[in-house]
């Protein structure tokens, strides 16, 4: 049984920067899942936050919308029931939706137009985390404290958490999957009670999110002297720009510099946490085919923002540098070829893209759409270049920002404005990243 709108599986990761999986380049990562997709979907080549930073990034994401426009300035910001999401819209366009994992939805809301949620979230719900921009190091802030516990691991709440999120998602599939039986048989009421609308799933995960650490299992995948360094090395305190300054101060790297071998056992536990993310997703997608599913499933994986791992000896995130800002995107449509797509993407894309799939092309189908700042990914999937914008914008209003810092990326400049510090002019083609 088909469905004239494809079932959608979303797949979202944590802090996964995208020059860390094989099919972007990575010499050393073992993602034989994630280097499958990449050849059997399209892969954005230039997809980037538009907040590099979890909850901003994700409120944005779902709502289509930047994050200054839905006030959400940081991991403290409430989303407001108010503000309509894809998970809403695909309701109205007759979707069934699932919620797995984490969303870090701040507030009394923790649906947020999905019919369903299978786990609650990993990070608190409340404003515990509301930001104070008078503290140059505030208390919720990543430090050092993750290169003392960095490398082989266990157990840890968020391999626990991820192991939850992956069996409920594939006992979902199963279940999903039941309608595709048909009526007859000794199951056959039970066949014909299910919800046969297609579905949205989104899947979420906490890796590779830090602290930098792994199973034993996922670190041998990796021969430790071969973990390759970051391609900018550390610069002094001195020659960095303000706003990675005060990024050095927030994180305590200003009075802390990991030595070498820290630098190399916390980048090699990342491959490892970024290789426990290609196994979960194998896992998923081996569902799909098991149950026959795949043939009609749109399959997305993306994640929220990257990580800086030591490049410009900086970590973490809330940088527009590469490897916190740019993340990888891959989309799987069924009895599609695969692709690659240079021109510059973002998550707020998602949305548009997501309706089109669900058959609101044009606006066609009625549903009412909120002002939107994204553009439907789907023609420029389809090789469709010649009116793509080829321009995406992110903000930051998080604590280290002391005015907004903004981002514009258009062909291969990136250029990036704050009030109070200097501008930076960037050319991908030719720059550091």
């Amino acid at each position: 049984m088909a469905h004239p709108s494809p079932n959608i599986l979303f797949i979202q990761v944590d802090q996964l920067t995208a020059s860390m999986l094989g099919t972007y380049g990575s010499q050393v990562a073992d993602t034989l899942n994630l280097d499958a997709l990449g050849r059997s979907g399209v892969v954005f080549d230039s997809a980037y936050t538009n907040f590099p930073l979890c909850a901003p990034s994700r409120f944005s994401m779902m709502s289509g919308q930047l994050a200054s426009r839905i006030g959400a300035y940081d991991n403290g910001a409430e989303f407001l029931s108010s503000i309509p999401t894809f998970a809403h819209y695909l309701r109205a366009l007759n979707y069934q939706t699932c919620l797995v994992g984490k969303m870090h939805f701040v507030g009394a809301d923790q649906l947020h137009g999905f019919e369903e949620r299978l786990t609650t979230d990993i990070y608190p719900a409340d404003f515990n985390w509301t930001g104070d921009w008078t503290e140059a190091k505030p208390k919720h802030s990543n430090d050092p404290r993750t290169f003392a516990g960095a490398g082989v691991c266990i157990r840890n709440v968020q391999m626990e958490y991820d192991e939850e999120v992956s069996h409920r998602t594939k006992r979902k599939l199963y279940d999903l999957a039941k309608k595709y039986a048909g009526p007859g048989g000794e199951n056959a009421e039970f066949r014909d009670s299910l919800d046969t609308r297609p579905f949205l799933l989104v899947a979420s995960f906490s890796h590779p999110h830090d602290p930098y650490q792994c199973s034993q299992v996922h670190w041998d995948r990796y021969e430790h002297s071969k973990v390759d360094m970051p391609v900018v090395g550390s610069i002094p305190m001195d020659e960095m720009d303000p706003y990675s300054r005060r990024l050095m101060v927030q994180y305590g790297m200003e009075s802390f510099t990991p030595t070498e071998e820290q630098i190399r056992v916390a980048r090699h536990a990342y491959y490892g946490s970024v290789s426990y993310v290609d196994d979960q997703v194998g896992a998923l997608l081996g569902v799909l085919k098991e149950t026959g599913l795949e043939k009609n499933t749109v399959v997305i994986f993306t994640t929220d923002h990257g990580d800086m791992l030591g490049e410009r000896g900086m970590w973490y995130k809330k940088s527009f540098f590469e490897a916190s800002a740019r993340i990888p995107l891959i989309i799987r449509i069924p009895d599609k070829p695969g692709r690659r797509v240079s021109q510059n993407v973002s998550l707020v894309d998602l949305l548009p893209t997501l309706m089109e799939m669900a058959g609101d092309k044009s606006g066609n189908s009625g549903v009412r759409v909120e002002p939107i700042d994204g553009e439907s990914l789907c023609s420029l999937m389809d090789g469709n270049t010649e009116s793509w914008s080829d321009t995406v914008y992110g903000e930051n209003t998080a604590e280290g920002a002391e005015s907004p810092v903004l981002m514009v990326r258009h062909g291969t400049l990136k250029y990036i404005f704050s009030g109070i510090d200097p501008d930076q002019l960037f050319d991908l083609a030719r720059d550091p990243p």
